[in-house]
C-alpha cells in the first residue's frame, strides 16, 4: 500500500514527465512549421498554457457555483486558489504570446488581433478579482462576492476561446489548432507533441492546485489556533 507522501509526489512527477516529454517532442522531434519556422515551436507552451488557464477559471466558476448553491465554506478557498493559478497561467500565455508576436510580426503586441485583446481583458478581469476580494473583510460576505465575480468571469472564457476559432490564421497562428480540421492543420508529430504538452500543463496545474490548497488550509488552521491561544 502506497504511503501518503508517495501519493502526493505522484501527480507532480507525472506533470514533470508529461510536460518535459511534450516540450522535448515539440522542440526536437516535431517538424518545423512551413511558414514560421523554428519560432512556431513556442506554440507547444503558449497554447497549453492558455487552455490550462481556461480550465482553471472554469473550475473556479464551478466551485463558486457550489458555494452559492450549498453555502459550503470550503468552496470559497477552492475557487480562490483556482483563480490564482488561472491568473498565473494566463500571464504565462501573454508573455509567450508577446514573444511569439515579436518574432512573427516584429512587434510585442498587435492590437488588431481580437484574440490577444480579449485574452488580455480576461486576464485583467481576474486580476481585479483579487482587488475585490481583499477589499472586503474575511467572512461570508467576501466569500459570496468573490463567488459571484468568479461566475461572471466564466462568461468571458467561451468568448475568448471562440475568438481563437474565428481568428484568421495570418493574425493568430494558433487558431489552426482548435478548428474542427485539426488533423488536417497539424501533422501527426505536431499534434502528438501538443497533446502531451497540454496533458502536462493540466497535470501541473492540478498538482499546484492541490499543493496550494493544502498550504492555505493549513495556514487557516494555524491562524485559528493562534487566536484560541491568545
Amino acid at each position: 500500500m502506497s504511503s501518503p507522501n508517495s501519493r502526493a509526489l505522484a501527480l507532480p512527477l507525472v506533470a514533470v514527465l508529461l510536460l518535459g516529454g511534450g516540450l522535448a517532442l515539440g522542440l526536437l522531434w516535431a517538424p518545423e512549421d512551413a511558414d514560421q519556422g523554428v519560432s512556431q515551436r513556442i506554440f507547444y507552451l503558449h497554447v497549453p498554457a492558455a487552455l490550462t488557464a481556461y480550465a482553471c477559471f472554469g473550475w473556479a466558476g464551478w466551485k463558486a457555483l457550489r458555494l452559492l448553491w450549498t453555502g459550503g465554506e470550503r468552496y470559497d478557498l477552492e475557487s480562490y486558489t483556482a483563480v490564482h493559478l488561472g491568473t498565473i497561467f494566463a500571464l504565462l500565455t501573454l508573455v509567450t504570446g508577446s514573444i511569439w508576436a515579436k518574432i512573427s510580426w516584429g512587434v510585442w503586441w498587435n492590437w488588431g488581433d481580437e484574440q490577444l485583446v480579449l485574452f488580455l481583458v480576461l486576464f485583467l478581469f481576474y486580476c481585479a478579482y483579487f482587488m475585490l476580494r481583499f477589499s472586503v473583510d474575511a467572512g461570508p460576505m467576501r466569500a459570496r462576492l468573490s463567488a459571484v465575480y468568479a461566475l461572471f468571469g466564466v462568461v468571458l472564457v467561451p468568448v475568448s476561446f471562440l475568438a481563437i476559432r474565428l481568428a484568421q490564421p495570418i493574425l493568430h497562428p494558433p487558431a489552426t489548432v482548435v478548428t474542427r480540421d485539426v488533423r488536417d492543420n497539424l501533422p501527426g508529430e505536431m499534434l502528438l507533441a501538443f497533446v502531451v504538452c497540454l496533458a502536462g500543463a493540466l497535470a501541473l496545474a492540478a498538482a499546484l492546485y492541490r499543493n496550494e490548497l493544502a498550504g492555505k488550509r493549513l495556514d487557516g488552521r494555524l491562524r485559528e489556533l493562534r487566536e484560541l491561544l491568545t
